[in-house]
């Protein structure tokens, strides 16, 4: 389902510790990276995104959806799919799913092109990922 929303998007990437945030520019064209948040509660989480979205204007939300190799859900599925209906009330902007999968490995592979190792690449990775994911959606939707 597309949405034809003027304005900036926002993806994460939801992990067990972090959180990677990606915005995309206002014509929806390119997605960059924007913070890595250690995830609190989920009343603290989805605050800090209701301030993203507020400062950014974001008009749509992108969660990475964690769909295995196969193509069938998992566990960490399962609990992205409740995560993101708890935010989903609390939120005015519309949310979409995107298949997430190998955007850690080209976010990791990414950081070694760019000579960005060890703990660096550990604080960004996550807000990579969700660029990746967020390119993803854009060039799909183009």
């Amino acid at each position: 389902m597309m949405f034809e929303l003027k304005g900036r998007i926002m993806a994460l990437d939801l992990g067990e510790k972090r959180i990677g945030v990606a915005v995309s520019d206002e014509l929806q064209l390119i997605a960059k990276s924007y913070a890595v948040l250690k995830r609190k509660s989920r009343v603290e989480d989805f605050a800090r995104y209701q301030a993203i979205i507020a400062e950014q204007k974001i008009t749509l939300l992108v969660v990475g959806l964690p769909i295995t190799l196969g193509g069938a859900d998992s566990q960490k599925t399962a609990w992205v799919r409740n995560y993101a209906a708890d935010l989903r009330q609390r939120l005015t902007i519309p949310i979409e799913f995107w298949d997430e999968s190998l955007t850690t490995v080209e976010a990791e592979a990414s950081l070694r092109a760019r000579n960005i190792r060890g703990k660096k690449a550990t604080a960004r990775v996550d807000a990579v990922a969700a660029a990746f994911i967020l390119q993803n959606y854009l060039d799909a939707h183009r």
